[in-house]
């Protein structure tokens, strides 16, 4: 072999040696994926029922053949991701340590860290707080007129859209802190825009909640606004 070649070989390897642990990586993230979603799948009774729990006293109908088999399906592909979240973002985490330096660690792994903590914490305050209190509404709306009955389907397409975008919403913190690290914009810009921010919640609130009572998207717009804060203040013990 020619010395050319040989360093070829050299320069590609570190490439290739990376690209192989990458779809391990991924390998691995769809096998912890596809087993959780089959459990949930297997499970699905009692996922159900925790999921209708919060819509105490409606009637659920299948109106179209296979409709209760659909919506399993597709809350089990939910369910699924959001338990293999962690795992998906830890070997996300093992593949781009190595390559970055210590500060740059120090950053990193809090930050991907608080994002699943937050992320989970949005699902947790969307089922306690903010189902209910949309369900609320919704079911006593005209209840002395029209008897609440549901498609389950629709019923599950409110309550997953509801609980994804409050986890997504809880990522305002990690946004806020990613952009002070980089020098973007600073924990006094952003306080000094505070008069912006709460306009901005209130229109938040109002586009994520699917439902329009006032209760829910003040609750939700209540939350982007503490979140805000929140990521001021711990930009400001990091001196940003």
């Amino acid at each position: 072999m020619s010395i050319k070649n040989k360093l070829n070989t050299n320069m590609e390897m570190p490439i290739i040696e990376h690209l192989e642990e990458l779809r391990n990586r991924v390998f691995f993230c769809i096998i912890i994926f596809s087993i959780i979603t089959m459990i949930s799948f297997f499970e699905i009774k009692n996922i159900t029922y925790l999921l209708q729990k919060p819509a105490y006293g409606i009637k659920f109908l299948q109106l179209a053949p296979g409709e209760y088999l659909f919506a399993s399906i597709k809350v089990s592909i939910y369910t699924g991701f959001l338990l293999s979240l962690p795992f998906i973002i830890y070997q996300l985490m093992r593949f781009i340590i190595p390559g970055l330096t210590d500060q740059e660690k120090r950053y990193l792994i809090p930050l991907l860290i608080g994002s699943i903590l937050l992320f989970f914490t949005g699902i947790i305050f969307s089922y306690i707080i903010l189902i209910p209190a949309a369900l609320n509404f919704l079911i006593n709306y005209g209840s002395d007129i029209v008897e609440p009955i549901w498609s389950l389907e629709e019923y599950f397409n409110f309550i997953l859209l509801l609980l994804l975008s409050t986890g997504i919403i809880f990522q305002v913190p990690v946004i806020q802190i990613i952009l002070g690290i980089f020098n973007i914009f600073s924990s006094n810009q952003m306080l000094k825009s505070w008069k912006y921010i709460i306009f901005i919640s209130t229109i938040i609130g109002a586009i994520i909640t699917p439902s329009t009572d006032p209760i829910t998207q003040v609750f939700m717009s209540f939350a982007i606004i503490l979140l805000y804060f929140s990521g001021c203040i711990v930009l400001k013990s990091l001196n940003k």
